[in-house]
């Protein structure tokens, strides 16, 4: 299996769906992932692009046997198409020498003014014999001049009225009549490199690829690839196509984009990326406190059914329960709210000492200092209110700050003319409390509310807004356990004197 990315800008989370399958599908079937650079296009490669693709990929657990990332001198090196013009140069030739494919001289001003003279014009058998090429041109003015340095492109030679079968491993059968395909381009001499469409085919047959998962923008390609593979005498060794559906915007048709991100705040690449060019940063699932079990969980989902109720998966359980057979046709809205939800059950799976060790590098960032201990047991009372690690500071921040102010809402309902004289009292009734546990203190601080008859709701929502500073948290015991009792009367004194003014 390979995974076969343009370093031509941050990679897409539909780039890292498509990486996903390939590698579920290689692992399940005891096959090896190849990851390879596809920079034939000059002219958009992005610096960084590929350390981030590769960066990407480690994050999110997806593991490369062989290729970038892996090292430079594999069996099927190198694994850049830019450092391979060698490789694809012979095959060209091949094609050039066979009929199959031949050179033409268009310039980029012949090509428009053709446009403009033929409507949805088309570079192909019924057009062919009108431009200038090796098949209008005598052999020795081509071979003059190629040598005279005049820039040519080499297409494929197509013939019309084919029926082209393409073998879909999600979609079944294709067929597409060869005269709606144009004469495409497959080499450039002004960087002396390929097109995708040659060197794809050059490089999977020469990496001995046996399955090309991609995205199913691809799919009108394929029968170009499987012409190819036909020309090049090497239709007994083509892998097997499978087209991926596309990942739809959330609210609508059409392919999710980055714009889609942004308008509705969420991200739609793995990890932060600054463009190089503008400057612009995108955030990714990993800065926005995403975890990277979640993703793949999530994005698993997006276009595959189990078949089963289970939504949570290890990446194990995804190997060896994902197949192509139970992969969509069609294409799958983007539920990032859906995404938020994994989130949130894995961290309510991931054992409390791991989130709080999390924690602990926000509080750190705060200026805030606490021991361990504390801090795993605050995150145990709070977590399950937060999908995110980050959330759990707005959840818990009172226990390391006190107040110091109070909800304004929270004490037009809770604090009333009477709660002054409640709380001074209930500070009487702490201040005699020695076993400040949970149990212990519970048990006389409601043991007094009961026996004066006063109403129950009254005295601790009053409490809980004096020691919070508004009406949240986990239960009001738990929180005195944790904050201690000089503490906690420290925060009573302060909320009759602050609210009372």
């Amino acid at each position: 299996m390979r995974f076969a990315p343009s370093p031509t800008g941050a990679l897409h989370i539909g780039g890292v769906r498509t990486a996903l399958y390939n590698y579920l599908f290689a692992k399940k079937h005891g096959g090896d992932m190849l990851l390879r650079i596809e920079d034939t296009d000059s002219a958009r490669f992005v610096p960084g692009a590929e350390d981030y693709i590769v960066e990407s990929l480690k994050w999110l657990g997806i593991g490369i046997d062989e290729g970038i990332g892996v090292s430079t001198d594999g069996p099927h090196a190198p694994y850049r198409q830019s450092e391979r013009k060698a490789i694809y140069r012979k095959y060209v030739d091949q094609l050039l020498q066979t009929g199959l494919a031949y050179v033409a001289f268009d310039t980029p001003a012949e090509l428009d003014a053709k446009r403009a003279e033929i409507s949805n014009f088309q570079y192909d058998a019924k057009t062919r014999d009108l431009m200038t090429n090796s098949l209008t041109l005598p052999a020795d003015e081509v071979q003059a001049r190629i040598d005279k340095g005049e820039q040519y492109v080499v297409r494929i030679k197509i013939e019309p009225n084919e029926e082209i079968k393409v073998q879909d491993l999600i979609r079944g059968e294709v067929i597409i009549n060869s005269s709606v395909l144009d004469d495409k381009v497959l080499f450039k001499s002004v960087d002396q490199l390929p097109t995708y469409h040659m060197a794809n085919v050059v490089d999977d047959y020469l990496m001995e690829i046996s399955h090309v998962i991609r995205g199913e923008e691809w799919l009108p390609s394929a029968p170009l690839h499987v012409l190819l593979y036909r020309y090049l005498g090497w239709t007994d060794v083509m892998p097997q196509f499978a087209h991926l559906p596309l990942l739809l915007k959330p609210d609508g048709n059409g392919k999710l984009s980055k714009r889609d991100g942004d308008r509705l705040g969420f991200p739609v690449f793995p990890l932060n990326w600054t463009d190089p060019k503008t400057g612009e940063t995108s955030s990714g699932y990993r800065e926005a406190g995403y975890f990277p079990e979640a993703v793949v969980n999530f994005l698993a989902l997006l276009g595959w059914n189990p078949g089963t109720e289970q939504e949570l998966f290890s990446m194990q359980e995804l190997i060896e329960q994902f197949s192509l057979d139970r992969v969509s046709k069609s294409g799958a809205k983007f539920d990032y709210e859906k995404g938020k939800w994994f989130n949130h059950k894995y961290l309510q799976l991931k054992p409390v000492e791991e989130i709080a060790g999390h924690f602990q590098k926000i509080l750190t960032a705060k200026g805030i200092e606490a021991e361990p201990e504390k801090v795993i047991k605050i995150v145990s009372l709070v977590k399950e209110r937060a999908h995110f690690v980050h959330e759990i500071w707005d959840q818990s921040g009172f226990f390391f700050l006190a107040p110091t102010e109070y909800d304004a809402k929270t004490v037009q309902k809770r604090w009333k003319a009477e709660t002054p004289a409640l709380m001074t009292e209930l500070i009487d009734v702490l201040e005699s409390i020695d076993d400040f546990s949970v149990e212990n203190s519970e048990k006389i601080v409601i043991g007094w509310i009961t026996n004066k008859g006063y109403n129950m709701g009254g005295v601790m929502n009053a409490f809980r807004l004096a020691v919070v500073g508004e009406g949240k948290g986990p239960h009001m015991f738990d929180i005195t356990n944790v904050i201690g009792k000089t503490e906690t009367i420290a925060r009573l004194k302060k909320a009759i004197e602050t609210i009372s003014k």
